[in-house]
């Protein structure tokens, strides 16, 4: 017999801070990190287009990532009600269907600041946008495969970020060197997304949700995310030397060596040590796509 969730609200409306939690300000950091790495890519000067830049932060932060979080709480609202009751929904502190109707809202206030940054720009905030729903809300639901789903995420985190900031820095297309850049970093941040899945791979399992630890066995997923973040960062060196930057690319290659080393305390217990590795390995990806973004500023324009 299915159990039956009744979820009973303390309110009518929800507080800001309710509103806040659901929104989860923590997770703003790696789309608005992929911002600043597209502005610093675009080698514009952002003087007199600053309030764009501003613009865009927003967009990838609070709104667009925001968005996500709000769309993800509300279709997982039942199995948080089982998993995770104190979050902000299935506890009732965000009362009826607030929560879907933050996301739809937030989903729109999104498309009017995009309209507002340009024609790139917008449809980049389509993109994401549609990633975000399909990632949670039927009948998509990404998130139930360890494929699609964290390279959606990644490349709402990473890329789409990315080359929205080059694209509202800049006032148009920003650039193919760019563009290959934030593909190949969301290609990397399928790794990432992957040890986010380590710590739920017997939740997985029971509720049917094809994450790659839950698919292919906890070691083997820890092996390939580790391959999937190291292998785009060998093309960005690649890259960078092939554009004339070679002390970038030795920056890359110390950073991404850094990560290797990391690498077999993470593989001895992915479980244990996938949070440890989040703080350490991924703190040295993220530094590798800024000293590849101050490289890429030199060629602003090139085969635009």
């Amino acid at each position: 017999m299915t159990q039956q969730i009744v979820f009973t609200p303390r309110a009518s409306t929800p507080s800001f801070s309710s509103t806040l939690e659901l929104l989860k300000p923590i997770t703003w950091f790696a789309p608005m990190w992929a911002f600043g790495c597209g502005v610093v890519s675009s080698g514009a000067a952002v003087g007199d287009r600053w309030p764009y830049v501003v613009g865009g932060i927003l967009l990838a932060g609070p709104l667009v990532c925001g968005t996500s979080q709000a769309v993800n709480d509300w279709y997982d609202r039942e199995v948080d009600a089982i998993n995770e009751p104190g979050r902000v929904i299935p506890s009732g502190r965000m009362p009826g269907n607030w929560g879907l109707r933050i996301a739809i809202g937030n989903t729109v206030l999104s498309l009017f600041v995009a309209f507002w940054l340009g024609a790139w720009v917008f449809g980049a905030a389509i993109a994401g946008l549609a990633l975000a729903w399909a990632y949670s809300a039927p009948p998509f639901r990404l998130k139930r495969s360890g494929w699609w789903g964290p390279g959606a995420v990644g490349l709402c985190y990473e890329g789409l970020p990315w080359f929205t900031a080059a694209a509202a820095a800049t006032g148009g297309f920003p650039g193919w060197p760019i563009v290959w850049l934030a593909l190949l970093y969301s290609l990397g941040a399928h790794g990432i997304m992957t040890l986010n899945d380590f710590k739920s791979v017997e939740g997985d399992r029971q509720m049917g949700l094809a994450s790659l630890p839950a698919q292919l066995g906890i070691d083997r997923a820890a092996r390939l995310a580790c391959f999937v973040m190291a292998l785009p960062q060998m093309g960005v060196v690649v890259l960078l030397l092939a554009w004339g930057f070679p002390l970038h690319a030795i920056v890359v290659v110390i950073l991404l060596t850094g990560q290797t080393l990391c690498m077999p305390r993470l593989l001895r217990d992915p479980q244990r040590f996938a949070a440890w590795y989040n703080a350490t390995g991924t703190t040295l990806f993220v530094l590798g796509m800024l000293a590849s973004a101050f490289a890429v500023a030199a060629l602003q324009g090139v085969g635009a």
